[in-house]
């Protein structure tokens, strides 16, 4: 009977600190990556300011070639849209537009995954001798939910690859001379 008793005390302990330490989560989860680039920030915003020119360096793309692309709005700049649906989980379903477009220093773009959420991304470009250094943000809020803000905890885990994988192809498409600016 003593260990029924501690066993319910050591639960009630571990369900009161994940409430605890889940309220002191932050609800904004911010993840960024950077990667610098042989080229001219004109070279690299061209495969930043249009959704189809994204399609070509995207990690989401080579998770599921087979899902379901389709654009909206102009060619490129503000208002230029895509939305995609995959049964693939870790592409989803969703949509994407410029939101904000800067000729070679910033893009950015507003997310919506539906049920999961909406997010801010953006791309940074700054050039110096050539090189242009690009970083690739998100941001959202995941909510005053517990299981929200614990799995805030896991994002840049989650979306920090991906953004590894997407900005090591946009280096390598830019500098092979793939992206014309």
């Amino acid at each position: 009977m003593r260990i029924l008793k501690w066993l319910i005390g050591l639960v009630v302990v571990a369900a009161v600190a994940f409430v605890a330490v889940g309220f002191m989560l932050p609800r904004e989860v911010n993840v960024a990556r950077s990667i610098d680039i042989d080229a001219p920030a004109k070279a690299v915003f061209v495969s930043l300011n249009s959704p189809k020119a994204t399609t070509v360096w995207s990690p989401w793309m080579a998770k599921d070639p087979q899902q379901t692309v389709t654009f909206d709005g102009p060619e490129s700049g503000v208002g230029a849209k895509m939305a995609w649906q995959s049964d693939n989980p870790s592409v989803g379903t969703g949509s994407s537009e410029i939101t904000e477009s800067t000729p070679f220093e910033r893009i950015g773009v507003a997310l919506d995954f539906g049920e999961m959420g909406t997010a801010n991304a953006a791309y940074d470009l700054a050039e110096t001798d050539g090189t242009t250094s690009v970083t690739w943000s998100f941001e959202t809020d995941m909510g005053e939910g517990l299981v929200g803000r614990w799995m805030g905890l896991m994002m840049d885990r989650w979306v920090g690859a991906d953004f590894e994988a997407g900005l090591a192809n946009l280096k390598q498409l830019v500098e092979d001379g793939g992206a014309q600016g």
